[in-house]
């Protein structure tokens, strides 16, 4: 989840002054492009998956689909990262929705045929969405001025929950009137509003955010450098910044290990001890409303130590698979799961927020890209793991285990001193500065 940078006067294309954030237009263009490629992205799997259901594909074939995705996105977002800080951000979604846009078709062609065609396929479309993440987060940066980025990231998850929440019903009845070739199609329009709705941002370096204490300003790397050379330029800006490292850590740990309890365990659960499909979904559908909450609060909450407050949110989600330990009330575990949902948009927001305050700017896409290959690229191992670990030591040890990770990450990253802050910067700010959000 992410990064950003220091405070000043200059405000990228959209600043628009106080308006509200979805009342600037460059800010809203972007902001329908980051929807439909996060629309996009949910809606691949669902629909394969109702190829599934109507036997044009088989359920070992859809994990190979999937697991090349996955593939592709995690190859794609440090290269994603390194172009998007060498030149501009709006080019690489522009590509990056194209390339995913031409693969939705062919994996219509796919189906039914060939499952070779469909795994490069699928490939490509996880190559798409890879890069566009680090270039999206870098250009809201770009777009919206550093008094309001903290609600337009809110505003930006606002869209992911909530497609999250109204996406599998939407997606059911459209199952009713188009076949799945015709939906994966839709799904390639999805990925061109992405690439051509988004306006163009500033130039790397001419956005608000000077890199935080000792930052790099706007100074670009040197050109004709490698890939790799220019990656671990971002790799070096990262660990400037002691509290990103440590909020990284805690994250990548949560998602490894609470995610995996609820991808794996809830289902199991679920069916075994309460012996219905009832308690998965009303838990997961809890957790989005839970996260469309927290998004709403932070949009507009300052806490006076807004990284230790975010920490603190991210622990919340311990809450999840404790509530799976002991026979409870399924509410208890709905409530659990509703405060999760709370918590990772009380962490995700801010953090966000942060990283485009604090890092070098020419270095934004790179830092992020850094934070989304580790937090969503150790993820398929916490899943790969957990299962056989529930059946060597049972569910409740390892439900335990990823509680108590989830509550001791977090705290662990909160005894960094700069991460009360998520900044260099002292906590006490002038009072303009205050005002405009500059500081958080």
């Amino acid at each position: 989840m992410p990064t950003s940078p220091a405070p000043t006067t200059t405000r990228g294309a959209g600043s628009g002054g106080r308006r509200p954030i979805l009342l600037d237009v460059a800010f809203l263009r972007l902001w329908t492009g980051a929807t439909a490629s996060g629309l996009a992205t949910w809606a691949l799997p669902f629909v394969l998956g109702l190829a599934v259901l109507d036997r044009t594909l088989g359920a070992t074939d859809l994990g190979l689909l999937l697991a090349a995705r996955t593939i592709g996105f995690l190859a794609a977002v440090p290269v994603a990262g390194v172009l998007a800080d060498r030149h501009s951000r709006r080019k690489v979604v522009l590509w990056a929705g194209l390339a995913s846009g031409a693969a939705a078709p062919v994996l219509a062609a796919g189906l039914g045929r060939s499952v070779p065609l469909m795994a490069a396929a699928a490939a490509v479309a996880g190559a798409g969405q890879g890069a566009c993440r680090p270039a999206y987060q870098a250009l809201t940066a770009e777009v919206v001025d550093a008094g309001r980025r903290q609600q337009a990231n809110a505003a930006m998850t606002l869209a992911v929950r909530v497609t999250t929440l109204v996406g599998p019903s939407l997606a059911a009845l459209l199952a009713v009137f188009l076949d799945t070739a015709a939906l994966l199609v839709g799904i390639g329009l999805l990925w061109l509003v992405a690439a051509f709705v988004p306006g163009r941002g500033a130039r790397p370096g001419v956005t608000g955010g000077a890199g935080g204490a000792g930052g790099a300003g706007g100074a670009r790397d040197a050109p004709g450098t490698s890939l790799l050379a220019d990656f671990g330029e971002g790799v070096r800006e990262a660990r400037r910044h002691p509290w990103f490292i440590a909020g990284l850590g805690a994250l990548t740990a949560v998602i490894a290990t609470g995610y995996s309890a609820t991808g794996v365990a809830l289902p199991l659960v679920s069916r075994d001890e309460y012996g219905t499909e009832v308690v998965l979904a009303g838990a997961m559908t809890a957790y989005t409303a839970g996260a469309l909450a927290g998004a709403l609060l932070i949009a507009r909450w300052r806490p006076r130590s807004p990284g230790r407050a975010a920490l603190a949110g991210l622990a919340a989600y311990g809450f999840a698979p404790l509530s799976l330990v002991l026979p409870v009330h399924p509410a208890v575990v709905m409530a659990a799961y509703a405060v999760a949902g709370v918590g990772i948009e009380l962490f995700n927001v801010p953090w966000f927020t942060a990283a485009q305050r604090e890092v070098a700017p020419d270095r934004l896409a790179r830092v992020s890209s850094l934070d989304f290959l580790l937090s969503y690229g150790l993820a398929p191992l916490g899943l790969a793991l957990i299962s056989p670990a529930i059946e060597a030591f049972g569910a409740a040890p390892v439900l335990v285990a990823c509680a108590l990770t989830c509550f001791a990450a977090p705290a662990a990253a909160a005894l960094v001193p700069s991460s009360r802050g998520f900044s260099h910067r002292p906590a006490a700010e002038p009072a303009e500065a205050r005002a405009t959000g500059a500081t958080r």
